[in-house]
């Protein structure tokens, strides 16, 4: 199977956002009491990467960051996560790089994430021409790089050069509608990201979406992997996932845990699935590790600097009961 050979390369290139996250601290503290607040790196792609190069492979970054204190916070922690930068832009202008307040806490939890004008959505056709793809062995991004131009088109011409040099193309759905102008256009345009797509990771309301009818959500996928697309992940939250490929349907469970926060499961889920390929380990077994990877970032604090190293997550495999049955 090509697209499993190029994860098993285990060089990922990352197409999409890096931002700078804030949480209150001790955890539990809602953000109107904050008076101490701890930064970390965030963003889907950016915690994706981090996840990959934590869990022992190589991944370099494509973005653009604003030319202030968050820019240069965000290629800090790019270093000193070893995440290749080269193909990170400084930009100068109004844009600005994401900024993330989030807090630690499941009760009432809050997160504002500050996008308008956002630096990333800068990214454009030279960036990913800059791109030697022979480099890598896949390619990842998620669905908010398609929400404006000229990030759009940028990413559809990544996808196009990546084709050229035969390696995968890795896409989480992550329908966030803050992003977007309308839901018609999200439809239309991930629909069209996921049509071209090798592998696509959701949830089962993001393929409702792009079914256009929620509870069409598990058909769309299933029509996807009847079509070119080797790998569906339909994520469907507590009650695990399905994972449609080769004509069968894989249907694991989850690693319940206490969770601390909801966020930056996805990404973490996406980092652990792919480096386990990469690993060797098969599909089925795979798609657990990623499980467990999200299930260990919901419990701790921070996106990229809750992701597990290799001993934190067989620490947890070997601990836990899991997974469901399903």
């Amino acid at each position: 199977m090509r697209v499993l050979n190029g994860i098993k390369g285990g060089k990922f290139l990352v197409v999409g956002r890096v931002g700078m996250d804030f949480c209150p601290d001790p955890p539990g503290t809602p953000v109107q009491l904050g008076e101490v607040f701890v930064a970390g790196m965030g963003g889907s792609a950016a915690n994706t990467a981090a996840g990959l190069v934590k869990l022992g492979q190589e991944a370099a970054l494509v973005t653009c960051v604003s030319d202030d204190a968050v820019g240069d916070f965000c290629r800090q922690q790019l270093k000193n996560y070893d995440i290749d930068d080269r193909y990170v832009r400084t930009i100068q202008g109004e844009e600005r790089t994401s900024l993330a307040v989030y807090e630690s806490r499941l009760e009432d939890h809050k997160t504002v994430i500050y996008r308008n004008n956002a630096a990333d959505f800068r990214m454009d056709l030279a960036d990913v021409e800059a791109v030697d793809y022979g480099e890598f062995t896949a390619l990842i991004t998620a669905g908010t790089v398609f929400a404006a131009e000229p990030s759009r088109a940028a990413t559809f011409r990544a996808f196009e050069l990546a084709r050229a040099a035969g390696i995968p193309i890795i896409f989480d759905v992550d329908y966030r509608p803050y992003s977007w102008s309308s839901a018609e256009e999200a439809e239309n345009l991930l629909g069209r990201a996921a049509a071209l797509s090798d592998v696509i990771v959701g949830n089962d309301e993001e393929f409702g979406f792009i079914a256009g009818d929620i509870s069409e959500g598990l058909n769309a996928a299933r029509k996807l992997a009847e079509g070119h697309t080797e790998i569906v992940v339909y994520k469907r939250g507590p009650e695990g996932a399905v994972t449609l490929t080769d004509n069968q349907e894989i249907i694991t469970g989850i690693y319940p845990i206490e969770a601390l926060k909801p966020t930056g499961a996805g990404d973490s889920f996406m980092a652990g699935f792919l480096a386990s390929i990469a690993q060797g380990h098969a599909l089925k077994e795979a798609i657990l590790r990623g499980s467990a990877c999200a299930s260990i970032v919901v419990s701790k604090v921070g996106c990229a600097p809750a992701m597990p190293y290799p001993d934190e997550l067989e620490a947890f495999l070997r601990a836990h009961p899991g997974p469901t049955s399903v």
